[in-house]
């Protein structure tokens, strides 16, 4: 079965820009394109008011997701492209979607208040619970924004794409997650840098004088940690150039800073099959909020 690329779609801004990513990923990789439109039902009430009669919820219904469908076969005349309109929960409606899809490519909406993109409550549940890639795309992100500026310091999607970036911990790499990166970072032809963070010991914390050298010696152990995860996968890959930054602090902010200049922000989630608790984990639910660059979160076990 030949897996689509899924993208959500419910008229507003941030998901006509998941649309548009999407419609180039499928292009990219030869794969057919699946619109989802999900509208939930107005309630009976609502649904008698003047401003919510039968014109506009078709309008909602059908114009919407019809109009979107036309123009991306005029821009992308190269791939099929279907539609599914569905009613109900949007987030049960988009998880069983991306079940058979290659990923699911979702709007987020755009800076928040506090300097961070807002992942609306559909978004974050749909990346919870999926189990294949999802992808996060702001509100307004463009093709030229995926790539290098001219050398006239103008955006272009004619330049190299800029790198794809991966968080990775070293202490259990996932193939999945690592697979993913390199095989995005192949269809750009773009540098791949992987990216670790990672927190000193606590009498750090603390102010305690350490020995430079034990410090030096754990900054070493870090980024040989970092290098033996990646040594297969560099093999495996050889035209791909990778570079590799084993930092101390924070990996979500580290990730934060690098995605100023990257096409594409992997991530990784464990799957947790228990009801109760988070199903993103810290550094993953930062990026979300904060990355300024497309994020894709792979779900692995």
């Amino acid at each position: 079965m030949v897996r689509a690329v899924v993208a959500g779609l419910d008229g507003s801004s941030e998901s006509r820009a998941a649309v548009e990513w999407a419609a180039r990923e499928a292009e990219m990789r030869g794969l057919p394109l699946k619109v989802v439109h999900v509208w939930e039902p107005v309630p009976e009430p609502m649904a008698q008011a003047p401003l919510l009669g039968a014109e506009t919820q078709q309008h909602w219904s059908e114009r919407i997701p019809r109009e979107a469908v036309e123009g991306l076969r005029l821009r992308h005349p190269g791939i099929e492209i279907t539609m599914q309109q569905s009613s109900g929960g949007a987030a049960d409606t988009l998880v069983k979607a991306a079940a058979d899809a290659e990923l699911l490519a979702l709007g987020s909406r755009g800076f928040s208040g506090i300097g961070g993109f807002m992942v609306g409550s559909v978004g974050l549940a749909v990346v919870a619970h999926a189990e294949r890639p999802v992808v996060l795309v702001r509100a307004g992100e463009q093709a030229a924004d995926e790539h290098q500026t001219d050398p006239a310091g103008i955006p272009s999607a004619a330049t190299p794409y800029r790198p794809v970036v991966l968080g990775l911990d070293p202490g259990g790499p996932d193939d999945s997650l690592i697979e993913f990166a390199f095989d995005a970072a192949a269809r750009r032809s773009a540098v791949l840098r992987v990216v670790h963070g990672w927190n000193l010991p606590p009498y750090y914390t603390y102010g305690l004088s350490v020995d430079p050298e034990y410090h030096d010696e754990i900054v070493r152990q870090q980024s040989a940690a970092l290098s033996a995860a990646l040594r297969p996968w560099r093999q495996k890959h050889p035209d791909i150039e990778v570079v590799e930054e084993s930092r101390s602090g924070s990996g979500a902010n580290h990730l934060v800073d690098a995605s100023r200049e990257a096409s594409l922000v992997v991530v990784g989630r464990r799957i947790r099959r228990s009801p109760l608790g988070a199903h993103i984990g810290s550094v993953t639910h930062a990026v979300l909020h904060h990355a300024t660059a497309p994020v894709v979160v792979v779900s692995h076990k």
